[in-house]
């Protein structure tokens, strides 16, 4: 039954639609641990002059303030901490404040050329995350990535031969629990039917809200802009209609340049429109279009956040090999502001670019001024725009999908 008639549905503000379904649960792999360890860092021991010493009482603070302190450094700071003494081993051990701590970009998810799944750590030690995420596969034969948010991944899982009826499901890998999204069924579609449209699903998490994720999903065989939308909200468990409001009757962009989730906020591309972004909050309230850099120029963008700022970048081969950098330093006004300018052949070593040679950059850190670029082929480096330092990651070409992990536990309406 369409959404808006039947019992379970009713009306939500700003004309909404919320269709019933079976809340979504979490679930947890049965054979993993109840949470996964992230590996310490190599730092020695601290030597204590005696046993006496070594033993000494955590310093004299009361717990409360100094687990909401420690919470709240980052988890390699944590780790070095746990070489102090036994009693700071068992403080910064504690499940509650590795939840809570910080993390940094740990690597990246990228498909290989036979379209495996495969992750790049950049610390290079402890643990390899293994991508064919086996905790899935224990429940699904097939499990296909869409998107990687941060610390989650949106997946299409099935058993049938046909994707098209399976699940999405969205999982984190750090502590292997998942969620199974209840189906998307848009107007015009009846339960039964609702696999014959194949919606496009854009997930949003941000780790400063680490329990709670959004998933938008617009119809994939229509994808107009002023069509409906549906968002899933992991604290109702449950999806909800809206009609888009924006001025442009554009059709989505399916390849997805543009996919952000930024202060609450999803980020978006028209297909043919290169010079406009569209955003949509969580709550689907507030619709905004915003012009891209260079609006008199057919430029194609890609973006992505850093720091809390949203950054749009372009390569240019007019005038040898370069990439533009942009930050965005209004909503309201759209204005941009050009940040950097870098010669991509120097960070490679090469002098010249080769014909039908591509180069490609394809991330930003989301917690320093550093950037990730490959030649698609042979070699991915990451480029430290303050320091101007450059560093091998891989020894092919890949376009990753950056992953920072987190030990916060998923919660949902069923669990």
């Amino acid at each position: 039954m369409p959404p808006g008639g039947g019992e379970g549905e009713g009306e939500g503000e700003h004309g909404s639609t919320v269709q019933s379904h079976p809340p979504a649960t979490v679930r947890r792999d049965e054979d993993a641990p109840p949470h996964s360890t992230p590996p310490l860092s190599d730092v020695p021991p601290v030597a204590s002059e005696n046993l006496e010493q070594e033993q000494q009482p955590m310093p004299n603070v009361p717990e409360g303030a100094l687990v909401e302190i420690l919470s709240r450094v980052p988890y390699s700071s944590l780790c070095r901490f746990k070489c102090v003494s036994k009693p700071w081993l068992a403080l910064c051990s504690a499940p509650d404040i590795r939840k809570r701590s910080p993390q940094t970009l740990s690597g990246f998810f990228y498909h290989d050329e036979g379209d495996a799944l495969r992750f790049c750590n950049l610390k290079g030690r402890g643990p390899p995350l293994d991508p064919s995420l086996p905790f899935l596969r224990h429940s699904y034969k097939n499990v296909h990535v869409e998107q990687v948010c941060g610390s989650l991944l949106l997946c299409n899982c099935w058993n049938s031969c046909l994707p098209s009826e399976g699940d999405y499901v969205v999982c984190n890998p750090a502590t292997q629990e998942w969620i199974v999204l209840p189906p998307v069924v848009f107007l015009g579609q009846d339960q039964e039917g609702s696999h014959d449209v194949t919606p496009s699903v854009y997930l949003g998490f941000e780790a400063a809200v680490p329990s709670r994720f959004v998933v938008f999903a617009t119809p994939h065989n229509v994808g107009v802009l002023s069509g409906e939308m549906a968002i899933y909200s992991s604290e109702t468990g449950q999806w909800t209609y809206v009609q888009t409001k924006w001025a442009s009757e554009s059709l989505m962009d399916l390849s997805r340049r543009i996919r952000v989730f930024l202060n609450g906020t999803m980020h978006l591309s028209t297909r043919y429109n290169y010079n406009t972004m569209v955003t949509v909050d969580a709550e689907g309230k507030v619709w905004r279009e915003v012009p891209m850099p260079l609006p008199k120029k057919t430029v194609i963008f890609n973006t992505g956040q850093s720091q809390g700022r949203l950054y749009a970048w372009q390569m240019g081969y007019h005038y040898g090999c370069q990439v533009y950098i942009w930050v965005l330093e209004d909503y309201g006004t759209g204005k941009w502001a050009l940040k950097h300018t870098v010669n991509v052949l120097e960070l490679f070593g090469r002098h010249c670019r080769k014909d039908g040679q591509y180069y490609e950059m394809f991330a930003f850190h989301p917690d320093c001024n550093v950037i990730f670029l490959t030649d698609k082929k042979e070699m991915t480096v990451s480029y430290d725009l303050d320091s101007q330092k450059v560093s091998v990651i891989c020894t092919e070409g890949m376009m990753g999908l950056p992953y920072t992990p987190c030990f916060a536990e998923l919660q949902s309406a069923g669990h």
